[in-house]
């Protein structure tokens, strides 16, 4: 299906994607890594002795380093800590061979808690983890060694839960710094979120794998009102979202670079929201592998992602500029979902925001198999739709429906509800195979297949309140 165009007038999304891929060059060529002097400070030169946990020495390590500059190195094995808290201009280096491993003992992990108050931290209780800065200046994690969270239920129980997570550290949470380089380290086993990155400036994560399935609520990558981001060569695999960016801090999101990554999820690949109490803006996400896990190593969920990409803006701030092209969509319940609401959740005494603004994306050059069969959808509210959305040079192919055919009024508002691509599943699959949209201004679509791998008996596309 392809959209019209209006006489010899450039679709609008031209002049943005111009701008997009300049700022990738821009980012790509200014984007550094940690600089230091190169002395090594050791947690064995500070009273480190074998069998012992680790926390005090390698703190001492670190403190002695931020007073010059230099390089805390684990070269020794195993080592079992609790918080570490980082120091501007610090490099804590997991060699090769050797792991920093979480502590399973909860009192190992003091509450730290922002000095900024955010959403984060109201809303979710957010306030434990394994490696903990703020506001620091030029720091790093890297290695090629291995940070284990050890976070099973059996060491750190608690539910699945889209509020507060008390009991279960981070492995990484980093909160107003700048210059943070993120590089070559195998991360996994958090008990909750494997890192979270909240107004932070020039932030650099390369090379890093992610595996996250020890227990709930595991991400992979939260980025949180951050801006002059680069995260690329990175291979991640998620019991959550994989890559989630959030807008809780309360700070804009701005000039985001994603490129040559992997990100496999049994709930989201890539996500915005929730919690976009921020702005998002200048973001592109290019040449990446995203979708479902061939099986769920946990046994906690599922193997299929919920969603590929999915933008959900529910508490208010506004979404706009964002290219994801050349994008390889695999094993998706919906390849696309979008929803604009009204959730509105704010800091106690905060007005509450009223509807958000998801408008300027493009999805281009994007292919897929194995998706489906509960197809991609987009969901405005009547008093407020989403805006610009344009869909260029789109495959997709997925499974066929074998649930009864629905009709767009079948669905409610949906308001109040969760927004996730799963929303719709009490009632049943989306009302079209290829995709669904109701309250959406200015869609735009050329080039876009969706190929059922049987026969599918609902229509290709439904729109509801949808056009232009």
């Amino acid at each position: 299906m392809s959209g019209a165009r209006e006489g010899s007038r450039s679709p609008w999304f031209a002049e943005p994607e111009k701008d997009l891929e300049a700022m990738a060059e821009e980012l790509s060529r200014e984007a550094r890594g940690w600089s230091g002097p190169e002395t090594v400070f050791t947690p064995e030169e500070f009273g480190l002795m074998p069998g012992e946990k680790a926390t005090s020495a390698i703190q001492r390590a670190v403190d002695a380093a931020a007073e010059r500059g230099g390089i805390v190195r684990l070269d020794g094995g195993r080592y079992v800590s609790g918080t570490i808290v980082m120091r501007s201009g610090v490099c804590l280096e997991v060699r090769a061979g050797s792991e920093l491993l979480g502590s399973t003992d909860l009192a190992d992990y003091p509450e730290h808690r922002a000095k900024r108050l955010t959403v984060q931290d109201t809303s979710m209780g957010m306030h434990q983890s394994l490696i903990f800065a703020e506001g620091c200046e030029n720091i790093c994690l890297r290695g090629g060694g291995v940070l284990d969270g050890q976070g099973s239920p059996a060491n750190f129980p608690g539910e699945e839960t889209a509020q507060g997570t008390p009991g279960r550290p981070f492995l990484i949470r980093m909160i107003d710094c700048r210059r943070v380089h993120i590089a070559n380290l195998t991360m996994k086993n958090a008990a909750c979120w494997m890192q979270n990155y909240l107004n932070c400036g020039s932030l650099l994560i390369e090379g890093i794998t992610v595996r996250n399935h020890a227990n709930y609520n595991n991400d992979g990558m939260d980025i949180d009102g951050c801006r002059d981001v680069v995260i690329r060569h990175c291979r991640v695999s998620s019991g959550d979202d994989a890559l989630c960016f959030k807008g809780a801090g309360q700070r804009e999101l701005r000039r985001v670079l994603v490129e040559d990554c992997d990100f496999y999820s049994a709930c989201n690949a890539v996500k915005v929201g929730t919690d976009t109490q921020g702005d998002f803006r200048q973001v592109l996400i290019r040449h990446c592998r995203i979708g479902g896990l061939a099986e769920d190593p946990s046994g906690l969920k599922h193997a299929c992602a919920d969603s590929g990409i999915s933008l959900e803006m529910a508490d208010g701030g506004t979404l706009e500029d964002f290219l994801l092209r050349d994008i390889y969509i695999t094993r998706a319940w919906s390849p696309f979902f979008l929803r604009l609401e009204n959730r509105g959740r704010v800091k106690p005494g905060d007005p509450a925001p009223g509807p958000g603004t998801l408008r300027r994306v493009l999805f281009s050059d994007i292919a897929g198999e194995e998706n489906g069969p509960r197809g991609s959808y987009m969901l405005g509210i009547p008093e407020k739709p989403i805006e610009d959305i344009a869909f260029r040079n789109i495959k997709i192919r997925q499974k066929a429906s074998a649930g009864p055919v629905l009709k767009d009024s079948d669905f409610g508002e949906m308001r109040g509800v969760y927004p996730d691509a799963h929303m719709i599943d009490g009632t049943g699959c989306a009302p079209a195979f290829g995709l669904w949209a109701r309250h959406v201004k200015g869609l735009y679509l050329d080039s876009y297949e969706v190929l059922p791998d049987g026969n599918d008996p609902r229509p290709f596309t439904v729109f509801s309140d949808a056009g232009g």
